[in-house]
């Protein structure tokens, strides 16, 4: 019987500081919040208080999903932490989590693709299981941070970032049509200097100057072609349909980055699937990078969006830029 990796718990978190859109009204003077709502259907979002972090929010979403799972963290033989708003640049977030969880028999290892990076996590922890008899039990977990690296007085970025966790338990099974699905994975690279954090690394060190100068802050440096998460999320789902033989009705439920929902719609319309299929957290939650996809792949497991037995694409982008989609039957 062939192995496969079948998503047996989720869990979730978000922050503890609650900031309604109001909150930027008040500190712009202007209607932000409106703009936010209409364009972008973002409402509320929450940030880490002054004793959270990266770390700390990925330890939360984990220990939920081990105990939906009912799976004790000594069984657990692999952790993949993905983000882009590490604990530290080094060691790992990964190595903190496994400590913290006491997940004693877990090796660990950091991913970075950004916001498309938890998509990515699931693809490469599914090949551990099938390829490796030794891994049987893999967390995968994405999280962010990303109010640590806000300039307080930028509009374009502070109105839109959020801080959570979520997490996915994976287990072997073999055989059956339960479990993850192929991946598709694709790189723009000649955007990744228009959005990011570019000091604290190598290549710009931190030095009082560029704190001053907010350079450890994440940017939008240059803006990005309207069309290019619609068109490139189109192309991958139907890749991934066209490999499959399906056609993308036949997905339940559809999880995108959550940013835009009029990318959101503009793509489901394209591949002639009703709105409605499309999963949102971003109204309550913001926009959470790298944790988006999980929170809100536990929301709609926890809400009855998504019933077992139904199929599922996540489809994710992020700096880089970054793309992941991926489908499976839950």
């Amino acid at each position: 019987m062939s192995r496969r990796a079948v998503i047996t718990g989720t869990g979730a978190v978000h922050g503890r500081e609650s900031v309604p859109n109001a909150f930027f009204d008040a500190r712009f003077g202007e209607g932000v919040g409106d703009w936010l709502a209409r364009n972008l259907d973002i409402h509320h979002r929450y940030w880490c208080a002054e004793d959270e972090s990266t770390a700390s929010l990925a330890v939360g979403a984990a220990e939920i999903a081990l105990t939906t799972a009912g799976v004790a963290a000594d069984q657990v033989d692999l952790i993949i932490v993905s983000t882009d708003t590490p604990e530290q640049l080094s060691p790992s977030t990964a190595s903190v989590v496994q400590h913290r969880l006491k997940a004693t028999g877990a090796a660990t290892f950091d991913l970075n693709t950004a916001c498309a990076g938890f998509v990515t996590a699931l693809d490469v922890a599914q090949k551990f299981i099938i390829a490796d008899a030794r891994y049987r039990t893999v967390l995968v977990i994405g999280a962010y941070a990303m109010s640590r690296f806000l300039d307080p007085n930028d509009k374009k970025t502070v109105t839109l970032f959020a801080d959570g966790a979520g997490a996915a338990v994976l287990q072997v099974a073999e055989g059956g049509a339960r479990g993850l699905g192929p991946c598709r994975l694709h790189t723009e690279g000649q955007y990744h200097s228009w959005m990011g954090i570019y000091a604290g690394g190598a290549a710009q060190p931190i030095t009082p100057a560029r704190m001053a100068a907010q350079a450890h802050t994440v940017k939008f440096v240059e803006k990005f072609p309207v069309s290019i998460n619609p068109d490139t999320w189109t192309q991958m789902i139907q890749a991934l349909c066209d490999e499959q033989g399906i056609t993308p009705l036949d997905i339940d439920r559809y999880v995108f980055t959550q940013l835009n929902i009029n990318s959101i719609r503009e793509t489901l319309t394209r591949l002639g699937v009703p709105t409605e299929r499309g999963h949102t957290i971003m109204q309550q939650v913001g926009y959470t990078g790298s944790a988006c996809i999980p929170m809100a792949l536990d929301d709609a497991l926890r809400s009855g969006a998504v019933q077992p037995g139904q199929r599922v694409a996540l489809v994710a982008s992020g700096g880089g830029l970054s793309f992941a989609a991926m489908t499976l039957i839950l």
